[in-house]
């Protein structure tokens, strides 16, 4: 079967004009759910070329709602390496670094694994964390998750054909195995990221142009993780440059800030 066409396609000339519209995004989002009934804005990160966007645009976006807002903001991490965060492969320790350390979130709203223990010990700790974040959810449920998606279709560190696929019941599993490294690493699974709010992917240049023409197009009896990504009452967007659009034949939303 095809998966569920997703609520939005957006194409961009450039991952500049990406970058500018997905920080808009996020601040659209979060003035959002802070003016709703839960006053609170939970976002989860992905790491790799993100970071460097993000950190690029979101603080002079987010800017204007005030030092106010962004105390409200919870942040968590989609997945994350087992590596201190030092390491140059940390994602918290890139996004406090980058960005973190020019938005003035408190830190105890930050949700960070302990990347001093096992790494099963590491999962179960994150998701005693995220409970205590989203007391009230069964599942934790984020008002935005922002995903990437490998050449391979991997998303979070869900990988093609991996066990974890299956897992329905842990909120965060561990992953000792992982195909690219570092090999132990901490992940959201498919039903946090299927209970969230909205999810946007993004996805640049033409080396994600194949993968996301199977993902978006293709009829697969084994879909490829990010294709799992479909959640059950949220919106599913993909926010994509030129570069990584350029095989699609569906129909999409063509966008220019110029």
């Amino acid at each position: 079967m095809a998966a569920p066409a997703p609520d939005l396609i957006s194409v961009f000339s450039s991952p500049q004009e990406l970058g500018a519209s997905l920080a808009q995004l996020v601040a659209q989002r979060a003035a959002c759910c802070l003016a709703g009934a839960r006053a609170r804005f939970a976002l989860g990160l992905s790491g790799g070329s993100l970071v460097s966007m993000l950190a690029r645009e979101l603080p002079a976006a987010a800017a204007p709602a005030g030092p106010a807002s962004l105390a409200r903001w919870t942040v968590g991490f989609c997945d994350e390496r087992l590596v201190p965060f030092e390491h140059a492969e940390s994602t918290y320790g890139l996004y406090r670094t980058h960005l973190l350390s020019r938005l003035p979130i408190p830190d105890s709203q930050v949700i960070t694994i302990n990347p001093q223990l096992p790494v099963e010990e590491a999962a179960e700790d994150y998701a005693k964390k995220l409970r205590q974040a989203f007391q009230g959810d069964s599942i934790p449920v984020f008002d935005l998750l922002i995903l990437g998606v490998g050449p391979d279709g991997h998303t979070c560190s869900l990988f093609p054909d991996h066990p974890l696929l299956q897992e329905r019941e842990k909120i965060v599993a561990p992953i000792s195995d992982s195909p690219k490294p570092p090999p132990q690493r901490v992940t959201l699974t498919l039903p946090v990221l299927n209970a969230a709010r909205t999810v946007i992917f993004v996805a640049t240049g033409e080396g994600k142009a194949a993968v996301l023409k199977r993902i978006l197009e293709d009829k697969e009896e084994n879909p490829l993780p990010a294709a799992l990504v479909q959640p059950h009452t949220g919106k599913l967007c993909w926010f994509l440059d030129e570069a990584a659009a350029g095989l699609l034949t569906v129909p999409f939303e063509k966008h220019s800030t110029l």
